[in-house]
């Protein structure tokens, strides 16, 4: 029988319940996948928890990405059929054993990408294309910082910056990270419980900081982010693990007349051209080996709340999957 993971209401991982289900046909312009492999992320921390806006529906099936085969296609489906490996990011539903989803989200997995892989870089390896290309474009030579270095979005992001030929420093939170960032990609990594970041990227930096800050904690590195840039530099923020930043005034980017930014995948994924070419190349980048996707936990699909526990006390490094 298939079965899905719900969301009661906003709360603690209690909220999480497993329930069964018989999957309908998919509708006009849907197709159903059979899940392989679904990711596990902090946007379905902060949406379970209420961080982020609690959708209109109750009963809430979370996951913003996963993989798997096309087992039915609805009507007015073009480019799709039944066997095809498929793997999608966006929006909310993916904890569950079989999906029907608009294709629009949908793209076309490669033979040489395991299921695993695609589940765990689809929301995290796009979120580093549109961080790197689109938030800021990073060119050869920049200098940046990114908070969260041995998380799933950092490896991905140390290995990208050193492919493209920036100087790219990280923090994690313990010594294990931090090597864990610096076989990644990464050029320095500072360990921001013992140490101060702002110190340490001014050593390494010798004084001339960095470009852009890549900033997903939030309330634990503001200000000290923005200390982080040299004049003229973007911090860009894309997350809020440590909490939502509430005491920042406008006035404070003028210290160096800074730029901010505050991304979102979604608005990226709507665009299907932006989809489809971001993928492409990010697909290239894993089958080249320029990107290798850490999935270091995986947990049974029935264990959504063990991740989630795990995601958020901090005792995960790269990407988290569960197996239906």
């Amino acid at each position: 029988m298939a079965y899905a993971i719900h969301a009661t209401k906003p709360g603690g991982t209690d909220v999480l319940e497993t329930v069964e289900f018989k999957p309908e046909a998919p509708a006009s312009n849907e197709v159903q996948i059979e899940h392989h492999a679904i990711g596990v992320n902090f946007i379905d921390v902060y949406i379970r928890t209420g961080a982020y806006p609690w959708p209109v529906e109750q009963n809430l099936i979370l996951g913003c990405e996963a993989a798997g085969v096309v087992q039915a296609v609805g009507s007015g489906v073009s480019g799709f059929r039944e066997g095809d490996r498929v793997a999608y990011t966006l929006p909310n539903g993916a904890y569950s054993t079989h999906r029907n989803i608009n294709i629009s989200h949908v793209v076309h997995l490669p033979d040489n990408i395991d299921y695993q892989t695609a589940a765990g870089c689809m929301l995290k390896g796009l979120t580093c294309y549109y961080l790197l290309h689109n938030s800021f474009k990073v060119e050869a030579g920049h200098k940046v910082l990114f908070h969260a270095a041995a998380g799933g979005v950092g490896l991905i992001a140390g290995q990208w910056l050193s492919a493209i030929g920036a100087t790219a420093i990280g923090t994690a939170g313990s010594d294990e990270k931090c090597a864990l960032a610096l076989s990644n990609g990464y050029a320095d990594v500072i360990n921001y419980q013992t140490d101060d970041f702002v110190a340490g990227v001014k050593a390494f930096t010798e004084g001339g900081m960095v470009n852009v800050v890549y900033d997903s904690v939030g309330k634990g590195t503001w200000p000290g982010s923005r200390d982080c840039l040299k004049r003229h530099g973007t911090l860009v923020c894309f997350g809020q693990s440590s909490g939502p930043v509430e005491d920042f005034k406008i006035s404070d980017l003028a210290v160096g007349s800074l730029y901010l930014t505050r991304p979102t995948l979604f608005h990226f994924v709507a665009d299907r051209d932006w989809l489809e070419k971001a993928a492409a190349e990010m697909f290239d980048m894993i089958g080249s080996g320029k990107l290798n996707i850490a999935i270091n936990q995986t947990f049974d699909l029935k264990q959504a709340a063990q991740a989630h526990e795990a995601l958020e006390s901090r005792a995960t490094t790269g990407s988290t999957v569960l197996i239906p």
